[in-house]
C-alpha cells in the first residue's frame, strides 16, 4: 500500500548507512504530490546524529576508514542553520534542498545524491529512510552549478568492504541528469518555491517523538 502524507505532518527524514541511522531530522510536510514530496525542516529542530562514542562526529576523524571502524551511536542535537525546504521527487535519486540566510531569502539549491526515499509510516510516527551517496552539486541562483565532495566520494569508494554505494557510475549519472534540468531551467531549478515561506504555526519539535529509531527501511 502506497503511502501519502498530509499537509502539516510531522515526519522524519532519516539518512541510513547499513541499517544504521546516520541522521534524523523532523520536518513538516509542505506538500506530497506527484512533484514528489516537499518537507520543511525548521531552524532549532531537535534532530539526533551518529556520532563516535567520544563526541567525534565522521569529519571530526582522521579518515573515512577510522569513522568506519569506530563504534558510534546516535545523540541528540539542534538543527542550527537557517530552516530549509527539500524536495524528494518520486523514483529520483536525489534530493533538492533550497538554502536560505537568516532574513529567511533563498540563497541556492543544493542537490544531494542519495538512493530515493523509502516511505514508512507507524500510525503515531512517521518518514522516510534515505541512503546518502556523498557526492552533491551546488546550485547557485544563476543556475551556475560546481560538484561537491568529490574527494570524499572517492575516499569512500576506495574502502568498499565499508561503504554503501554499489554503482560509482549511476551516482554520477544521475548528477549528470540533474545537471541538464539545471541548465535548462527546469523544475525545480526554475524559481518554484524560492519565495517560500513556512506557516508561522509550525515551530520547531523540542524532541523526537517515540519511535525515531526504528528498524532502518532504506536499501543496505
Amino acid at each position: 500500500m502506497s503511502v501519502n502524507f498530509e499537509p502539516g505532518r510531522l515526519i522524519l527524514h532519516r539518512d541510513t548507512h547499513r541499517d544504521r541511522i546516520a541522521f534524523v531530522h523532523p520536518g513538516r510536510v509542505v506538500s506530497d504530490d506527484e512533484r514528489g514530496l516537499l518537507i520543511w525542516v525548521a531552524r532549532g529542530s531537535t534532530i539526533a546524529v551518529e556520532t563516535a562514542l567520544d563526541g567525534r562526529f565522521s569529519r571530526d576523524m582522521p579518515s573515512f576508514l577510522d569513522w568506519a571502524t569506530v563504534e558510534k551511536a546516535p545523540r541528540s542535537a539542534t538543527w542550527r542553520g537557517p530552516g530549509v525546504l527539500r524536495l524528494f521527487p518520486p523514483g529520483a535519486n536525489h534530493s533538492v534542498w533550497w538554502f536560505r540566510d537568516d532574513r529567511g531569502d533563498f540563497t541556492n539549491w543544493y542537490v544531494n545524491l542519495e538512493e530515493s526515499a523509502v516511505r514508512w509510516d507507524d500510525g503515531d510516527v512517521a518518514g522516510i529512510d534515505v541512503t546518502d551517496q556523498d557526492l552533491d552539486i551546488v546550485v547557485a541562483p544563476d543556475r551556475s552549478w560546481r560538484w561537491k565532495d568529490e574527494d570524499e566520494f572517492a575516499e569512500r569508494l576506495a574502502a568498499p568492504e565499508h561503504y554503501w554505494v554499489r554503482d560509482e557510475a549511476e551516482v554520477w549519472a544521475e548528477g549528470r541528469r540533474v545537471i541538464k534540468k539545471v541548465e535548462a531551467g527546469e523544475f525545480p531549478f526554475d524559481g518554484t518555491w524560492t519565495d517560500f515561506r513556512p506557516d508561522p504555526a509550525w515551530t520547531a519539535p523540542a524532541e523526537l517523538p517515540a519511535g525515531w529509531d526504528r528498524p532502518v527501511l532504506a536499501r543496505t
